[in-house]
C-alpha cells in the first residue's frame, strides 16, 4: 500500500497529524474517515489493522490524531468531545479538498460516538460503522468520578486514563453533558453498521442496543464474540475489516 504522512489544520489553527494509506495502484473504490479511541491514537493496533485490512480489499483510510494525542499538537486538556466532532470535520475536509470526501466514517469507542455525531454535517458519507462504541459521549464520565470533586473544585486535575496522566479540565466535563442524549443518531440518515462484543469490559453492549434503538433503517449489527474492548486480538481486526468491506459494497 501507499502510506502518506502529513499534517492538516483544525478549526483552532492546531496541526494535526495523518496517515493516508491506499491501494498501491492509487485507484480506490471508496474514501473512508477512521476515529481512534479515546486517548489512544491512530497507531493504536485496532485502528492500524482495520485500515491495513480495508486498503488492502480497495478502500483508502485516512486516520490521524485527535488534538493533543499522538503526534497532534494542540493540549489535551483544552479539548473535549465537541473539538473530536471538529477535528473529524477539519479531516473531511481535507480529503474533499486533496483526493475525495469521505463515503464511510468509522469510530472506535468514544470514536465511534464521536462519527454518530459528525456523519451528518458530512454531505460525502454515505455510511457509518462504529466498533465498541457508546450510545452518548457521558459514558466516559465514570473515568473521572474518583476526580471529579477536584475538578469541579479547581478547575482541573490531573487524572489517570489508560495508565497514563491527562490533564481534565471542567469544561471537559461541562462538555460531555451535553450531548448525554442518542437523539442526534436518529436524524443519521446514513447506513449504519454497529460491531460489539457482549463481553466487552469498559463498554457494555447495552451501549449497542441503545444506538441500534435511536437509528434508522438501513442499520446492522454484528456480534465480536469473545473481542475484549480493544481489538487487542489481529483477528478480531481482520474479522471486523472483512464484515465492513461485504457490508459496505451494498450502499457505497
Amino acid at each position: 500500500m501507499k502510506r502518506t504522512r502529513f499534517d492538516f489544520p483544525n478549526a483552532q489553527g492546531d496541526s494535526l497529524a495523518g496517515l493516508l494509506e491506499m491501494p498501491d495502484e492509487g485507484d480506490y473504490t471508496a474514501m473512508a474517515l477512521f476515529a481512534h479511541c479515546f486517548t489512544c491514537g491512530k497507531d493504536s493496533a485496532a485502528a492500524s489493522r482495520i485500515a491495513r485490512h480495508l486498503v488492502g480489499q480497495g478502500i483508502a483510510v485516512l486516520r490521524f490524531d485527535f488534538t493533543g494525542l499522538g503526534s497532534s499538537d494542540g493540549e489535551f486538556a483544552n479539548s473535549n468531545f465537541s473539538s473530536n466532532i471538529e477535528d473529524l470535520l477539519a479531516a473531511a475536509a481535507w480529503l474533499e479538498t486533496h483526493h475525495s470526501g469521505p463515503r464511510l466514517l468509522i469510530g472506535h469507542s468514544l470514536g465511534g460516538a464521536a462519527v454518530l455525531a459528525a456523519a451528518e454535517q458530512i454531505d460525502t458519507v454515505e455510511a457509518v460503522a462504529t466498533i465498541a462504541a457508546p450510545s452518548t459521549a457521558t459514558h466516559v464520565r465514570h473515568l473521572f468520578a474518583a476526580d471529579r470533586e477536584e475538578i469541579e473544585r479547581a478547575g482541573f486535575a490531573r487524572v489517570d486514563l489508560a495508565g497514563r496522566p491527562f490533564t481534565v479540565k471542567a469544561q471537559f466535563l461541562a462538555d460531555l453533558e451535553r450531548w448525554n442524549s442518542a437523539d442526534h443518531i436518529g436524524n443519521l440518515r446514513k447506513a449504519l453498521l454497529i460491531f460489539h462484543s457482549p463481553v466487552d469490559e469498559l463498554v457494555g453492549v447495552d451501549e449497542a442496543a441503545a444506538i441500534y434503538q435511536a437509528a434508522r433503517h438501513p442499520k446492522s449489527f454484528i456480534s465480536l464474540d469473545n473481542a475484549d474492548h480493544m481489538l487487542s486480538r489481529g483477528e478480531d481486526g481482520e474479522y471486523v475489516a472483512n464484515v465492513l468491506v461485504a457490508w459496505a459494497a451494498r450502499y457505497l
